[in-house]
């Protein structure tokens, strides 16, 4: 080695370590205050909220081949391929310490497909915990992986199983007691606080717009799901609203799953891993 070299740090360590040191404490604090707001609304401020009886009345039970309400189960079959494909992504990124966000992330995708599927046969509550459970899934541990990317890697890991737990929590609390507000709380963290804390550190992450645009596609399946009559009305009773909104949701799961393979694309290429395999966990 020449005399006038100097020893340089490895690429995977180095750029995490700057990440985690440059974000300053009113970031920190103001992210933690936004994120937490949401849930705490939901759950001290509103009343007991039950399960509505009209929730499993959906506007189509058309069966198909002896399958009951076979396009709100036939629905879910994308959750499954989805969930696979970004499990296949998360295991081929470069280690990091929040990539067991991802995976936790794809596999409970995986699970929606036969949870909801399970649940769309024959709904009912007794059923419906089945659907919920691998949702919550799915949203904590999203929650988990992006703060990990945007606030420190190692906190997105150390909160990923109580992120988990709670979301088993809120869903068993919902099943015994019929309230719905700490399943609501749950999804409120997912949903308001990687908005949040997307916004708050913008330039963390490669592929980025892939999750923004996923998080588009669940708000559209969100109006979906609520206009499940109209639409099917809409469309002369060939598709409705639930059917859709699984779909867009199973889409904008596609592009967080495609955001993961688009940075194992990148850390596969030589000249540009060192560059970006930080922000690609």
């Amino acid at each position: 080695m020449p005399a006038h070299a100097q020893p340089t740090v490895p690429p995977t360590t180095a750029p995490t370590l700057d990440r985690e040191r440059s974000l300053s404490t009113p970031a920190h604090l103001a992210a933690a205050l936004c994120v937490a707001i949401p849930p705490l609304v939901v759950l001290f401020l509103l009343p007991p909220l039950a399960q509505p009886a009209a929730y499993h009345a959906f506007a189509d039970t058309r069966p198909w081949l002896g399958l009951p309400n076979a396009l709100d189960v036939l629905t879910n079959l994308p959750f499954l391929l989805v969930g696979l494909f970004g499990l296949r992504a998360a295991l081929r990124l470069p280690p990091a310490p929040h990539r067991s966000c991802w995976l936790a992330f794809a596999g409970g995708v995986a699970l929606v497909a036969l949870g909801s599927g399970f649940y769309h046969f024959s709904p009912a509550n007794a059923l419906l915990v089945w659907d919920r459970l691998p949702m919550t899934f799915a949203f904590t541990s999203l929650f988990a992986a992006v703060l990990g990317e945007t606030v420190s890697p190692r906190l997105g890991r150390r909160l990923l199983l109580p992120l988990l737990l709670a979301g088993i929590v809120a869903v068993l609390w919902w099943q015994r007691r019929d309230d719905l507000r700490p399943y609501f709380a749950v999804q409120a963290l997912a949903l308001a606080g990687v908005p949040v804390l997307l916004a708050l550190f913008p330039r963390h992450g490669a592929g980025r717009g892939w999750l923004v645009a996923g998080l588009g596609c669940y708000a559209l399946a969100f109006a979906a799901e609520q206009s499940d009559r109209a639409i099917f009305a809409f469309t002369g009773g060939a598709f409705s609203g639930h059917s859709l909104k699984h779909l867009l949701a199973a889409l904008a799961c596609t592009a967080v799953a495609a955001m993961l393979h688009f940075r194992q694309q990148i850390t596969s290429q030589p000249g540009r891993a060192g560059a970006k395999v930080a922000s690609s966990g």
